[in-house]
């Protein structure tokens, strides 16, 4: 069976979002063994200075690295990645099973993006958009499209 870990910077809040990532973690089990990494966010004061989101950024990095799975293809969303659509993200996944990836760690930052050391760990680097949205609703955007991904290399009815 596939493993899939999403590695993520902070918790969700709101219990609204708590749900729908519950929805989607249960709608992959069906298709891998799903596991939820979080790891603390750097609190920072309202006007950071540049050493201080380059210190957070890093540290938030160092403590996103301690959790990949060694085995695990990494893929940090940024927005310097590739933007795909839901087939060829299907496609991109299903060539690494092909190859013998079993593992694959998504990973969502913190607000004030990825260390360079997490992303060189990439296997691809992914965009979600050119548009920026909140860490909250990126997450289960990550999580549907995954599931979507499953679904499209399953042949079942979820996307049209």
């Amino acid at each position: 069976m596939r493993n899939i870990t999403l590695l993520c910077v902070g918790k969700l809040k709101e219990a609204y979002w708590r749900d729908a990532c519950a929805e989607y973690e249960k709608r992959l089990g069906a298709f891998c063994k799903f596991r939820l990494v979080e790891v603390a966010e750097e609190r920072l004061p309202d006007n950071p200075s540049s050493a201080q989101i380059a210190a957070t950024i890093e540290a938030e990095g160092k403590r996103l690295l301690e959790q990949i799975p060694k085995d695990s293809a990494v893929i940090p969303l940024c927005i310097e990645g590739k933007e795909l659509d839901s087939p060829a993200l299907a496609a991109r996944m299903q060539k690494m099973a092909v190859e013998g990836v079993s593992h694959i760690t998504l990973i969502i930052g913190g607000s004030w993006g990825l260390s360079e050391a997490v992303k060189s760990r990439a296997a691809l680097r992914l965009s979600m958009s050119p548009m920026t949205f909140p860490h909250q609703l990126a997450r289960v955007m990550v999580l549907e499209q995954v599931y979507r991904a499953f679904q499209i290399v399953s042949g079942g009815k979820y996307h049209k």
